[in-house]
C-alpha cells in the first residue's frame, strides 16, 4: 500500500478580532482545544476603518523528536528510516485540511497562503470561538501576541526588539528575497465557492523539515495580506480541528507514492511486431525472504543482478533476448530485484536464471504467450472477486488482498468445462478506493493521479494490493471497490466487498 496519514500532533486558532463589546480585541484569546479552525478578515465592523483577522496553526509529526504527545503513534522520519515511505524524490506528501459546514457567511474567491512558522508555539486550552473569552490559561498557549508562556512571536529577521503579531513565519527575506527556497516552501490553494478542502503538495517543505534544514514548527494559514487587510470582509472559512469527532476530517498530512509491481511472469508476451518496443517488454521479479521477512541478496545488497533465459531448469539452450543475453537486473526493495526484457522464442516452458558472479541464486520459469489480433473489435467486461477477503479485520492490520479478475463474457461449454480452468486475466491499470458503508463516504479515493498511490499489482497468480487498517476508524463497515483503465478510459467495476474493521 502507498498511502500513510499523519494527523495533526497540535493546532489552534488566533485572532486580533474585536470582542463583543466592539472596543477591546481578543488578541490574548486561545482556541487550542476547539474542534474546529477558523480563517477570516472583517472589514468596517468596529468603525469605518477597521480590520480584523484570524489565522490558523497547524503541526504534525514530522521528526522522531515531534512526538511529544500520545497521539501519534509514528512520525515521518521514522516510517522513512524503517523503510515504510520512500526515499525523498519518491513520494508525495500532500497538507490535508477539511471543509466544515458553518451556517454563517460563507466567503467565495479567496486565496489562503500556507507558510512555514519559525518558532516553537504551543496548543493552548482554549475554546471559546464566539466572544474569545477563553484567555491563555496561567500564561499557556500561543495567540495573536505570544507563541507561548510569556513568550512572544519574534520577528524572523532579529530586528532588535521587533515583536512579530499574528505569528511568526519563514520570510523571504529570511530566506533570500526572490529566492526559488520561498517561492518553493510557501504555498497558496485557490477558494471559488468557500466549501472546498485545502489540500496542497508540500513535499519541498517536508522535505526540508526531514533534512534539518528548517525546524518542524508546522505551517500557518491565512489569507494573503492583501486580503486580510483589504477593503472587503472574508467571513467565514473553518476547517476541522484534530479535537474533532469525526475521524476523517482531523488535519494530516498524506504521503503518497506508487510501489505497484508489474511481474509479468503470469502474463508474458513473446515479441510482437504488432507492438512497439516498449510494449514488448516484459518484467520479472525475484522475491528473496528469509524466515518471513525481504532480505536482500547476500554478495548482492542493492548491486545489479544478472538474468539469463534458458529451454531448460538445468541451464540448455541460451535463447535471445534484447538486449542480448545476459540481462541485467536491479534492486527495487530490500529483498526484491526485477529484470526487464524483449524474448523471441516459440518454446512452450522458459526459465529464467538469476545469479552473480559465480553464484546462481534462483531458476525460475513461465509460460510465453503470443500476442494476437482480432477480427473482431470488442470491450472487454470483468467478474472480480477479492478470493482472501474476511469479515473483520483488526485496525493494526496489514492486509494484502488478492483479486481473481475473469472476462465475464466467458462461458465454457459442456465439453470444456470439466477440464477448461478459468483464466485469470491481467488489468494492467487498475486502482482501489475504500468508502465507509453507513453514509458512503469516501475514505481513500482512486489515485490515477501522478502518484498512482491506489495503483493495483500483479504477480504469478494475480493481482494483489495492499491495505493498512490503521487508515480506518474502527468500529464501523467499509467497503472496497475497484477502478480499471479499458478501451481508453477508466470503467469502476460493479462489485463492492465489505468488511468491518474492530480495535
Amino acid at each position: 500500500m502507498a498511502i500513510r496519514r499523519y494527523t495533526a500532533t497540535k493546532d489552534n486558532t488566533i485572532t486580533n478580532a474585536y470582542q463583543s463589546d466592539l472596543i477591546s480585541r481578543g488578541t490574548g484569546s486561545n482556541m487550542g482545544l476547539s474542534d474546529s479552525l477558523e480563517v477570516f478578515s472583517i472589514y468596517a465592523q468596529a468603525n469605518s476603518s477597521s480590520n480584523e483577522q484570524t489565522r490558523t496553526l497547524v503541526q504534525f509529526p514530522v521528526l522522531t523528536s515531534d512526538t511529544t504527545t500520545q497521539d501519534s503513534l509514528y512520525t515521518i522520519q521514522g516510517d522513512r528510516v524503517d523503510g515504510k515511505i520512500p526515499a525523498s524524490g519518491s513520494v508525495e506528501f500532500y497538507l490535508r485540511v477539511f471543509n466544515v459546514a458553518t451556517d454563517q457567511t460563507l466567503p467565495r474567491d479567496f486565496t489562503l497562503v500556507i507558510s512555514p512558522v519559525s518558532q516553537s508555539w504551543q496548543e493552548g486550552y482554549g475554546l471559546d470561538m464566539e466572544s474569545y473569552s477563553d484567555e491563555t490559561y496561567d500564561g499557556t498557549g500561543s495567540n495573536w501576541v505570544n507563541a507561548g508562556a510569556h513568550t512572544p512571536w519574534i520577528d524572523i529577521d532579529n530586528v532588535p526588539g521587533v515583536t512579530a503579531s499574528g505569528g511568526s513565519y519563514l520570510s523571504a527575506s529570511w530566506m533570500g528575497a526572490g529566492s526559488t527556497a520561498y517561492d518553493e516552501f510557501n504555498y497558496t490553494q485557490y477558494f471559488t465557492e468557500g466549501t472546498e478542502d485545502l489540500e496542497v503538495n508540500v513535499t519541498g517543505l517536508v522535505e526540508q523539515w526531514i533534512a534539518g534544514n528548517y525546524s518542524n514548527y508546522g505551517v500557518g494559514i491565512m489569507l494573503t495580506s492583501s486580503q486580510a487587510s483589504g477593503s472587503r470582509s472574508y467571513y467565514t472559512k473553518r476547517f476541522s480541528a484534530r479535537e474533532s469527532e469525526y475521524f476523517f476530517k482531523r488535519p494530516i498530512i498524506e504521503a503518497r507514492w506508487d510501489n505497484s509491481r508489474k511481474d509479468n511472469r503470469g502474463n508474458f508476451y513473446v515479441s510482437s511486431s504488432n507492438l512497439n518496443a516498449a510494449n514488448n517488454l516484459n518484467t520479472l521479479y525475484l522475491y528473496n525472504y528469509v524466515r518471513g521477512q525481504p532480505t536482500n541478496l547476500a554478495n548482492v545488497g542493492t548491486d545489479p543482478i544478472f538474468v539469463t533465459i534458458h529451454t531448460s531448469a538445468s541451464g540448455g539452450e541460451q535463447l535471445t533476448t534484447t538486449p542480448q543475453q545476459p540481462v541485467t537486473g536491479g534492486w527495487v526493495e530490500t529483498g526484491i530485484y526485477s529484470a526487464s526484457f524483449a524474448l523471441s522464442t516459440t518454446a512452450s516452458v522458459v526459465y529464467d536464471r538469476w545469479y552473480s558472479g559465480s553464484i546462481s541464486y534462483h531458476t525460475g520459469s513461465y509460460r510465453p504467450k503470443e500476442f494476437e489480433s482480432s477480427n473482431v473489435f470488442s470491450i472487454p467486461r470483468y467478474v472480480t472477486t477479492i478470493t482472501n477477503l474476511v469479515s473483520e479485520f483488526s485496525n493494526t492490520d496489514i492486509a494484502r488482498l488478492r483479486l481473481f479478475t475473469r472476462l465475464k463474457d466467458w462461458s465454457p461449454t459442456i465439453y470444456t468445462v470439466a477440464s477448461k480452468e478459468i483464466e485469470n486475466s491481467f488489468i494492467q491499470d487498475a486502482y482501489w478506493k475504500v468508502y465507509r458503508e453507513i453514509d458512503n463516504e469516501t475514505v481513500v479515493a482512486y489515485g490515477t493521479g501522478s502518484e498512482k498511490h491506489t495503483q493495483i499489482s500483479y504477480d504469478q497468480t494475480g493481482s494483489y494490493f495492499d491495505l493498512d487498517m490503521r487508515l480506518l476508524e474502527p468500529g464501523y463497515s467499509y467497503g472496497i471497490k475497484f477502478l480499471y483503465y479499458n478501451n481508453g478510459a477508466y470503467e469502476e467495476q460493479p462489485e463492492s466487498f465489505i468488511f468491518r474493521v474492530k480495535k
